[in-house]
């Protein structure tokens, strides 16, 4: 069981958490549970809006479109 002290060192316990973690993940099983947590980075709604504000329906279907003939050359 953790101290109280340790608890009050939070280097410590994330070293002990990770150890913990690999110990009965193992090293890959402790990696994919990191990455649940991974908060990003950038603001995504300001570049949701830069991305799709000048977007039309008819730049979708174009795009769709263009997915469909080249799917078609390709045989798929």
């Amino acid at each position: 069981m953790i101290s109280q002290e340790l608890t009050k060192d939070l280097n410590s316990v994330r070293r002990l958490g990770i150890a913990a973690l690999t110990e009965k993940l193992g090293p890959v099983g402790m990696i994919a549970f990191m990455r649940q947590f991974d908060s990003g980075y950038g603001d995504y709604t300001k570049e949701r809006h830069i991305w799709l504000d000048n977007l039309t329906i008819d730049d979708i279907n174009s795009e769709i479109q263009k997915l469909k003939t080249l799917q078609q050359s390709n045989g798929t």
